[in-house]
């Protein structure tokens, strides 16, 4: 673990500026050993009468080096674990040892720490059962004594600063729950908080901050932190993703180690830097060591692993290769420790999924570390970069469809075809018919790309819950039918597959409502010019259409001007059928922005009516999924 600590801090220890400080966001070797030739602080022991528990109490309080009641200081309340008691810190920790070391190094500002007996009953050891209800409560009744007790003592009889804007409060474990519950449930008393490693008693984030627009403007720091190894990372994660979702400025700080006193020492050594003073809020998301393994990683690999702020910690062990490389569009050069292990920490990504490769010496392949999906022509690795208003595709605890595998004869291609369906919920235990999307992929891809890249059953679980959209079925079939001929012949092969080959299975197989105004067909990049080509011939057969980054091409009229012709002399019966024309693009950074300016401005002087909207992303995963999430409730009004 020392060795780990050391090669960590050797790469990733950054200066940051708070006021004329700066801090470290991981402990050098040898910051809590006990230093020759410096300022110390003291460690007293006081005793405060309780009216919560209706006896006497005890605290230790610790006095910065230079300590004097004629000066004011601010106050930390350092709280322990559900086994421990006052005593925890100073003998887990030696905390007046890192205090005294970061005094001398000029990194802290003077400040009183009281380190209290969280357990708020009249016998507060930590003995027999440390789990029994009555003693799991008395961690709940500390708030009280906290508040109406402990503060005001200390504020009596020490030189304290009296308002929220000098007082902080974190713990550990237990003590972190409590920080987290009693920080955030005071922010008229506390303006500081740190949870490190905290339990379960930590309150559901809904419950602990309901009012996240107040933490935005009251706390000057929230601190939440947690060993990479450490059970508990579920709370943690569960407080950061709704902080993040909220976009509540917050220090989210993963570090190596477990649930014990070398995490916890590295917690206070950070923390303790950035308490009472200017901060510069830009900066916290760029303070975490280590990050949340991404979503997508395969069962057992810690890595690719996702910053706070979206940057991404690539490993890869690779020790007889000559150059790696991450290809996310952008190139990154990776590199090689002595072990063979090549890393790279990339740019901070733009929100959602993503395709990437390794490059081995020159050998575009899959990351072994990451789950695969069909995409460029090829299985490809893919990451999850998480996004704070990407609710609308997360998982809910609300009724969920199913994706359905279903293979069919085609009669057009002569082979055993594949098409995924998604089912909405209630679908089998309902005698109703209904409405059907039939949904196209891009070039590169297949059916799996809309059910696994797109999470459009997630999307439409969500939006059905909301009563924001129809229960629909929806039809992913694979585009793929190249004809031999050129693109103009695979479009005239999909429109026969479509219409002689997808619906009539799935009509014939699922319940669904008849006619035009209960189709619709929509697709993305390729499957968009399938859905002008063949939806826009049949308008008859769909009454929704929906094209997603795609548009025809500008420089090719041989393809194009046949269907701008088609469009000019039917626009009156495309007009008069089409319920929706829905086009959207991922804005300017787009591949195919400029054919669709050029088609819409083609649609404009033809007269042909349609809905535009723009959502910017570019080419990519992480605007198609808006799209459908956008298109799908226009349908079947």
């Amino acid at each position: 673990m020392k060795k780990l600590f050391a090669f960590l801090a050797a790469l990733l220890i950054i200066g940051f500026a708070a006021s004329s400080q700066n801090y470290e966001n991981l402990a050098p070797e040898g910051f809590d050993q006990e230093r020759r030739g410096i300022d110390k602080g003291k460690i007293d022991t006081i005793t405060y009468a309780s009216k919560t528990v209706g006896t006497e109490r005890r605290a230790l309080i610790y006095t910065p080096p230079g300590y004097s009641k004629r000066k004011k200081y601010p106050v930390l309340y350092l709280l322990h674990g559900i086994g421990g008691d006052e005593k925890e810190w100073l003998n887990g920790a030696n905390p007046q040892v890192i205090l005294d070391n970061l005094y001398a190094d000029k990194k802290l500002q003077p400040m009183i720490v009281v380190m209290p007996n969280g357990r708020a009953m009249a016998d507060d050891r930590a003995t027999g059962n440390i789990f029994a209800p009555d003693k799991v409560e008395a961690f709940a009744r500390f708030e009280r004594d906290l508040l109406d007790d402990l503060i005001p003592y200390v504020e009596k009889n020490y030189p304290a600063l009296k308002n929220r804007e000098n007082r902080a409060i974190a713990g550990l474990s237990m003590g972190g729950g409590q920080s987290l519950n009693f920080g955030l449930g005071n922010m008229d008393k506390f303006a500081w908080v740190g949870g490190f490693s905290s339990a379960p008693n930590t309150k559901a984030p809904e419950a602990l901050l309901p009012n996240p627009e107040e933490a935005k403007t009251k706390l000057n720091l929230l601190f939440i932190s947690c060993g990479d190894e450490d059970n508990l990372m579920g709370v943690t994660k569960r407080t950061h993703d709704y902080l993040y979702k909220h976009g509540v400025p917050h220090v989210y700080y993963l570090e190596p180690g477990g649930h014990d006193f070398n995490v916890w020492k590295n917690d206070l050594y950070v923390f303790s830097q950035l308490l009472f003073k200017k901060l510069d809020k830009s900066t916290f998301t760029k303070m975490s060591v280590l990050g949340t393994r991404a979503a997508t990683n395969v069962r057992s690999a810690s890595y690719p692993q996702v910053l706070p702020d979206n940057r991404v910690i690539f490993r890869v062990n690779a020790p007889e290769a000559q150059k790696v490389q991450i290809d996310l569009g952008k190139k990154y050069d990776m590199t090689k420790d002595s072990n063979g292990v090549w890393t790279v920490t990339t740019d901070s990504i733009s929100r959602g999924f993503h395709y990437y490769s390794l490059i081995i010496d020159g050998v575009a392949v899959a990351d072994p570390a990451s789950e695969t999906f069909y995409g460029m022509g090829r299985m490809a690795s893919g990451i999850e970069i998480p996004y704070e208003n990407g609710d609308f595709y997360a998982e809910k605890n609300v009724p969920h469809g199913d994706i359905r595998i279903k293979r069919y004869f085609s009669s057009v291609t002569n082979s055993w075809r594949r098409m995924y369906i998604y089912a909405p919920p209630g679908y089998d235990s309902s005698n109703d018919r209904y409405p059907v999307l039939y949904l196209m992929h891009g070039g590169g891809e297949d059916e799996r790309g809309w059910a696994t890249q797109g999470r459009t059953d997630l999307i439409l679980d969500n939006l059905i819950a909301e009563n924001k959209a129809k229960p629909m079925l929806i039809v992913m079939p694979d585009g793929n039918v190249g004809a031999g001929g050129g693109f103009d012949q695979s479009l005239r092969f999909f429109e026969q597959e479509l219409k002689q080959a997808i619906i009539p299975f799935v009509e014939s197989n699922y319940r669904v409502a008849e006619g035009a105004n209960n189709r619709a067909l929509a697709g993305l990049s390729m499957g968009g010019l399938q859905t002008l080509y063949a939806g826009l011939r049949n308008t008859d057969m769909f009454a929704y259409l929906g094209v997603f980054s795609s548009g025809w091409f500008a420089n090719n009229s041989e393809l194009s001007d046949p269907e701008y012709a088609f469009m000019k002399e039917n626009a009156d019966l495309i007009n008069k059928n089409l319920k929706s024309f829905y086009i959207t693009m991922g804005g300017e950074e787009d591949i195919a922005y400029n054919n669709c300016k050029v088609m819409m401005k083609k649609f404009d002087e033809m007269g042909i009516k349609y809905q535009y909207s723009e959502y910017a992303g570019g080419h990519t995963w992480p605007v198609w999924r808006h799209d459908i999430y956008t298109f799908a409730p226009l349908l079947f009004k």
